[in-house]
């Protein structure tokens, strides 16, 4: 793996604190900690997934499509790395993933027929509470240095603090209530990602990048506008047309 700039990896740890605001948008959020992971390791796609509040993950975030379909499909058979990092609390790091039958005998050969070859999830943890997994994809059977891996985690844990309050913190409480927020909103992007996809004639993964830079272009909240798009298209002529 490369080797990350100390002045990079503090322009990118500058940006996530600077997100933590209050009413923040936790898609974008999410979304951000994702990109930012695959950029600082060089890992060519990641996947996030949060626990529902009832110990079960749900999709919230991913650097593409195709991850956001292995990821829905971890999810779908109860078997992965992310399942093993939520489940036990621990990091999964450089699973090769041609010889990851026997250990994942689903979504190895799933992943693998998707052009991957190696894999790791790391938890989303603060000490004992563990809320969800970010999950790493690489299309070669490199494996990530310790240095790097310290790295991930550290998103990662940034990201669980910002999705817990200091009060859910002391009490070893998940805010349910943020979370559930959350995972509607996925849902909602999920489906104007699908409009102007349609609309566009494009793929899902360049309506995203459609809707995601039409918010920030007009400084809107990315789960206020896919919103509208869904419920009232009409008034968005210069993003459906």
């Amino acid at each position: 793996m490369a080797t990350v700039a100390p002045a990079r990896l503090a322009e990118v740890f500058v940006e996530v604190a600077d997100t933590l605001v209050d009413d923040f948008d936790v898609i974008e959020f999410l979304e951000m900690i994702t990109t930012r992971t695959s950029e600082l390791v060089s890992v060519p796609a990641v996947g996030l997934l949060l626990d529902d509040g009832r110990g079960r993950l749900q999709f919230m975030a991913a650097s593409d499509e195709e991850t956001r379909l292995l990821e829905l499909f971890q999810i779908q058979h109860n078997e992965g790395p992310c399942l093993d990092a939520f489940t036990l609390g621990t990091q999964v790091v450089n699973a090769d993933l041609a010889h990851a039958e026997s250990r994942w005998p689903t979504f190895a050969p799933r992943a693998t027929a998707s052009g991957f070859r190696s894999v790791h999830a790391l938890p989303l943890r603060l000490r004992s509470t563990v809320i969800g997994a970010l999950n790493l994809f690489g299309t070669d059977a490199g494996s990530l240095e310790p240095g790097d891996v310290k790295i991930v985690q550290a998103l990662a844990d940034v990201a669980t603090i910002g999705l817990l309050q200091e009060k859910a913190i002391r009490n070893g409480e998940m805010l349910t209530e943020q979370l559930q927020h959350a995972l509607n909103s996925r849902v909602v992007i999920e489906q104007a990602k699908g409009a102007l996809a349609r609309t566009h004639g494009i793929g899902v993964d360049a309506a995203f990048e459609l809707l995601r830079t039409y918010a920030r272009n007009h400084n809107r909240k990315l789960v206020d506008l896919a919103r509208v798009v869904v419920t009232d298209p009409h008034t968005l002529p210069g993003l459906m047309r």
